[in-house]
């Protein structure tokens, strides 16, 4: 339970009621986003703040623990659209006015031990599939939500800006779907190794990617930019690699309410800006994309800690330590 800034405790609960309709999930592991860490690090994100103990998690998998998925490893969307909204008439469920989202202040999210959930929200995991690499579904799914974002063609040079587990799922997703290159930028030294073991190449540091000479070997720049890590450099990075009337995708989440950008580079390139928010109806393609193979959810998780040490969990996950860390209830 987070109460405040920092402080995450572990408590007991009364089991949960199972209305008509959902179904009752003994949670597996829940994935540490880096949501996640802005609601321990500072209460909240941009103007959604804290406003009672709330239950964290929303990268989460579990077995059904009644009806029909009784027994049934399942992955859970964390996302409960309205659908009667415009905006989920119109297919844009991540934009619904209603939703409600899983450990965002007003829903509890999935950190505990039980939790009644919509059935229809949740996604048979196949033969093989493991709890962390259900859990892992949820960030594949707003990976590929910014790749969809991106409109990439076959063959388009491809750069990543943010290797965390989200851009690290970027570049494989690019990868399947036929980059003719991938470059990607990161700070940390371990996770630009990560990237290079991912497929990207070549791998600068954030001092490279700041100088417009180093994007002249891919010609004008890259076709399309991911921006996955959520500060300002970060996003110069994006509009310094693209090139001109070339697409930049910001999927990262910045520590205040503003990010800025040179807006005279991005004017004169003629850039266009796409944002990211969570993703749409993207379990069931995620759930194909690591069957078939063509993504490897399994080794981002770096790190599986009991809900015990979940503080320690959340510490580590802030200092980026490893690639994802998992919290496992069971």
């Amino acid at each position: 339970m987070l109460h405040g800034v920092g402080d995450i405790r572990l408590e007991e609960a009364p089991d949960p009621e199972v209305p008509e309709g959902h179904t009752l999930v003994r949670v597996t592991d829940v994935g540490l986003c880096g949501s996640d860490l802005h609601w321990f690090g500072e209460g909240g994100i941009g103007d959604a703040t804290l406003t009672r103990p709330t239950i964290p998690g929303h990268e989460f998998a579990g077995i059904g623990a009644s009806g029909d998925l009784d027994g049934v490893p399942v992955a859970v969307d964390p996302a409960i659209p309205c659908g009667r909204c415009e905006m989920c008439e119109l297919g844009h469920r991540n934009l619904c006015t209603h939703i409600l989202f899983a450990g965002h202040s007003t829903l509890d999210g999935g950190m505990a031990e039980l939790i009644a959930w919509p059935t229809h929200l949740l996604h048979p995991l196949p033969e093989g599939m493991t709890g962390p690499d259900g859990a892992m579904l949820e960030p594949l799914g707003v990976a590929l939500h910014a790749w969809d974002l991106a409109h990439s063609r076959v063959g388009d040079a491809v750069a990543v800006v943010g290797c965390g587990p989200i851009g690290l799922l970027a570049i494989q997703l690019a990868k399947a779907a036929g980059a003719g290159r991938v470059v990607a930028v990161e700070p940390l030294a371990h996770r630009r190794e990560a990237a290079a073991r991912y497929g990207a190449d070549p791998v600068f540091d954030t001092d490279e990617a700041a100088e417009p000479a180093t994007w002249k070997q891919l010609g004008l720049g890259a076709d399309v930019v991911l921006e996955i890590a959520g500060n300002d450099d970060a996003v110069e990075a994006a509009v310094t690699a693209v090139r001109p009337g070339g697409r930049v995708v910001l999927a990262g989440i910045p520590d205040g309410e503003r990010s800025s950008f040179p807006a005279h580079v991005a004017r004169r390139k003629g850039l266009t800006f796409a944002m990211v928010r969570r993703m749409k109806e993207m379990y069931p393609r995620s759930i194909r994309l690591v069957e078939q193979g063509l993504i490897d959810v399994r080794s981002i998780v770096t790190e599986r800690v009991p809900l015990d040490d979940v503080a320690g969990g959340f510490a580590r996950a802030t200092a980026r330590t490893g690639l994802k860390t998992v919290i496992g209830l069971s």
